[in-house]
């Protein structure tokens, strides 16, 4: 793989600036030290030393963001992982994130089954990846959402995937097991309000996480300085975990105006996954999702567009997210085309650049092609502020991928 030294002068580039809206054709951009130097139009400043790479017209843009991975889920199936290996858990994991970063995302939020070890090989280069935040072990009720055991079976609490579920009861489970995971280092605390698709023994409309277990795990997330992201669907699930000071909601199909009061009230985030919804309906049998659950992907996936829209025109901080399992991990950036239904172009890219950098507390450090930002940038051929949906197919529009300023995938210049 070609990995280019610093300096970096990227010229010939329409510069796209999802925070601005703005795409500026001939435009530069200088890289040193894995770090947007600088960026403007015209003629690219004299910079002894700096490779300079011509992209030829091509789009140059920040790297993109999935605040909603499970990159250890290698079946829709996710009790069965309770009897895997965690040697091909692992290695399923590294070919995930590897195909993530070719598709142009250099930092992804794993909800769900990545932990710490996971990130460190991608920091450490072991693993050519995004950038993992990682939440540890989502935090769930017996069972609820994060219990993946049949009625038949006893015992295995880690359920989802090896060392992504903690199953707790009582605000004093909830509580050391929050600080299980904020210990190893975790990003944010994930816990389980509501029934979900997946799970086998809950429904979608129950409520799930009493609100003292709630109440002890938005205490730890605040003192260490985290957050609290929550799985729910409904409106009084969702409402639930706002009032009691859940930072995030995941999902969010069936919301209401009330629930998007509170989005603004608490300046909270939603992170819709609309494109598993459809994946599951076409192929989750074949992916090993169990009848169980794929009776209750139909609940969801017809309001799915409606709570997008509803949070949309009330301006509800909405994020990029996908929660694809196995196979269907391929259509991750088809979110992005089914978004376009609903939102315009720049407010998509928005959700996938700075709204997401801001929910993981580093805006201004990704998500931007400003100056001081973390170099993670993507060539693309198109245009995705006139189509977003240029970025559904990565294969054919993402022409090269940097994180940190190195060259991961692709090659810079023109085609």
């Amino acid at each position: 793989m070609d990995h280019r030294p610093h300096p970096l002068l990227l010229t010939g580039a329409a510069l796209l600036d999802p925070e601005a809206g703005t795409l500026s054709p001939d435009s530069w951009l200088l890289v040193e030290d894995g770090r947007i130097a600088a960026a403007g139009r015209g003629p690219a400043p004299d910079t002894p030393g700096a490779e300079t790479a011509d992209l030829g017209g091509a789009t140059l843009m920040p790297g993109l963001i999935d605040a909603h991975v499970h990159a250890t889920a290698f079946s829709a199936d996710l009790g069965a992982a309770m009897d895997s290996s965690p040697f091909y858990v692992a290695a399923y994991a590294a070919s995930s994130l590897g195909d993530m970063l070719r598709r142009g995302f250099t930092t992804v939020r794993d909800v769900g089954g990545g932990d710490w070890g996971l990130a460190k090989a991608v920091q450490e280069g072991l693993i050519d990846g995004p950038r993992l935040m990682f939440g540890g072990k989502a935090l769930s009720q017996t069972g609820g959402h994060g219990d993946f055991r049949v009625p038949g079976r006893h015992g295995g609490s880690h359920a989802c995937c090896p060392g992504a579920g903690a199953v707790c009861d009582g605000p004093v489970e909830f509580r050391r097991a929050a600080r299980e995971q904020l210990r190893t280092g975790a990003h944010h605390l994930k816990i389980m309000l509501s029934g979900g698709v997946a799970s086998p023994a809950d429904r979608i409309d129950s409520v799930q996480s009493a609100e003292d277990e709630i109440r002890a795990v938005v205490e730890e997330a605040e003192a260490a300085n985290r957050y609290v992201t929550g799985h729910a669907y409904t409106a009084r699930a969702v409402n639930r975990g706002l009032r009691l000071g859940v930072r995030c909601i995941e999902h969010g199909n069936l919301i209401d105006e009330s629930s998007v009061r509170l989005f603004l009230e608490h300046d909270a985030f939603l992170v819709p996954t609309l494109v598993t919804y459809r994946e599951l309906a076409r192929q989750g049998a074949r992916n090993g999702l169990p009848p169980e659950s794929r009776a209750k992907v139909d609940t969801v996936l017809s309001r799915g567009l409606d709570a997008l829209r509803l949070a949309h025109e009330a301006g509800v901080n909405l994020v990029f997210g996908t929660d694809l399992l196995g196979a269907m991990q391929h259509h991750q950036s088809e979110e992005f085309a089914i978004r376009a239904q609903v939102q315009p172009a720049a407010d998509v890219l928005r959700s996938a650049t700075g709204s997401a950098a801001r929910l993981l507390g580093m805006e201004g450090e990704i998500g931007t092609v400003r100056a001081g930002a973390r170099a993670d940038l993507i060539v693309v051929d198109g245009d995705p502020l006139a189509d977003v949906s240029v970025l559904a197919e990565p294969e054919r529009s993402v022409r090269a991928v940097l994180r940190d300023g190195v060259l991961r995938h692709g090659a810079l210049g023109p085609r």
